[in-house]
Parts: structure tokens; C-alpha cells; sequence
């Protein structure tokens, strides 16, 4: 110490643990085959919320479809989704792989598939959640733009969240950044861990925005019987 100033060291090391992946394609060969296969699917979900879009625009102002959001029926087994599949299967197991995990006594599986689009009279969104029971979850977008919503995603650390102080800059990402989001278009496919939490910015209607959701879990292979498995879930030994 000299002159009542403190030494410090000259350089410091950092390492970083528990890091969060997300991981972005693009894949434009699936959207327009998927797009005319998703059509039937927006229709009928289209046509289910009539009546209550028409009951809410007489009893308090017609808006229109505004702040809906249309949900398929589950995709799994629908033939026409087999190569979106079959590619979501074979990349997340060597995704987990990538992350470190032993998948040698474990099968990927798509649990869960559906496709989506927001009103057209702008307002569609989804509040922050997460994915239970599931180890990968991805979207696939098929109609989206620099106009149309874009998802979000959540900081996974509670204890973070907790004691967080303010940013410097919220523009840069940085290790005090607690949400990241992304923009879109069609053919674009993220993959990330269910865990995280993501939510979908509310969308203007300025243009159509449509896309597919999935959550994979990787099963044990002592507990599923391949041969009884439900029919369209495919897991990754069918590549």
C-alpha cells in the first residue's frame, strides 16, 4: 500500500457456469408446405371462437378478433408435419448432446406440436410461462416480420430476478440483461431449453403472424415401448 492507496491485482480471470443456450436456423425449405397444412388447423380454430368473438363484439363494441390468439388441435401424427418432425427429433438430441447430457439410455420425443396465429385486428400475445415436463421446446415461424410480435425470453435465475439492479444500458446485452427477444421471420426455427421462460409481445396486426410450437422430453428407454408408442411421435432412432 503506498500513499493509503489499495493494490489490486492487474488482471483478473472470469468464468462463467450455468449458462443458458438458445440456439436459431433457418430453415425456409418447411414454410410453405406448412404453411397450406396449417391452414384447415387456423380455420377450424378460427371458427370455434366465433361465437364468442361475435357475443363479445354485440355485448361491449365491435373490435373485431382483436386480442385472440387461434391454437390448433395437436399436430403429432398429422403425415404432413413428418419432415418438421423428424428434424425437430434428430436436432434436439444432438442439441442435449451438445450441452453435455448422456442421451445413450434416453429417446427424444415431441410430446406436444401445434401451430398458432394471432388476430388480425392486432392484440395477440402470451404472458411469461414455461414448459413443464419437457427438456427442449422450439418455435417455427411461418408468418412473421419486422412488424408483427417477436418472443421473449425470461432470465431462468429466481435468485437473479430477486436482487437485480439497474441497468447501465438496457439496449446491450450484458451480464445485467434479464430478458432477450428476437426477431423473426419466416423460417426461422429457435430452440431452446423448456426451462426458460418466454413470453410473446403483444402484436399490432399490421401483418399476419403464424408459427409452430413443439416441447420434446427425452425419455428413458426402459419406460416406453417403442412398438406401443402413440402413433406419429417419433423419436430419434426413425431418421
Amino acid at each position: 500500500m503506498k500513499d493509503g492507496a489499495e493494490t489490486f491485482p492487474q488482471q483478473l480471470t472470469r468464468d462463467d457456469y450455468f449458462k443458458c443456450p438458445v440456439w436459431i436456423a433457418h430453415a425456409p425449405q418447411f414454410v410453405n408446405d406448412l404453411n397450406q397444412a396449417s391452414d384447415k388447423y387456423i380455420q377450424t380454430a378460427k371458427d370455434n371462437l366465433k361465437k364468442e368473438i361475435d357475443k363479445r363484439n354485440k355485448d361491449v363494441g365491435d373490435k373485431g378478433d382483436m386480442g385472440h390468439v387461434f391454437h390448433s388441435t395437436p399436430l403429432i401424427g398429422d403425415s404432413n408435419f413428418t419432415d418438421l418432425t423428424r428434424y425437430i427429433i434428430i436436432t434436439t438430441h444432438n442439441l442435449l448432446g451438445e450441452m453435455g447430457f448422456d442421451l445413450t439410455h434416453h429417446q427424444v420425443f415431441i410430446t406436444e406440436m401445434w401451430v398458432q396465429e394471432f388476430a388480425k385486428d392486432g392484440g395477440g400475445h402470451h404472458t411469461l410461462h414455461t414448459h413443464w415436463n419437457g427438456h427442449m421446446s422450439g418455435f417455427y415461424f411461418l408468418k412473421a416480420s419486422e412488424k408483427t410480435s417477436k418472443p421473449v425470453f425470461e432470465d431462468p435465475r429466481a435468485g437473479n430476478l430477486m436482487n437485480l439492479l439497474p441497468e447501465k444500458d438496457a439496449t446491450k446485452v450484458t451480464y445485467a440483461s434479464h430478458q432477450i427477444n428476437y426477431d423473426v421471420k419466416p423460417g426461422r426455427m429457435i430452440f431452446f431449453p423448456s426451462y426458460l421462460p418466454h413470453q410473446y409481445m403483444v402484436d399490432m396486426g399490421y401483418e399476419p403472424f403464424r408459427f409452430i410450437h413443439w416441447n420434446c422430453q427425452a425419455i428413458p428407454k426402459g419406460v416406453v415401448d417403442i412398438q406401443q408408442k402413440p402413433k406419429g411421435v417419433l423419436n430419434v432412432q426413425e431418421k
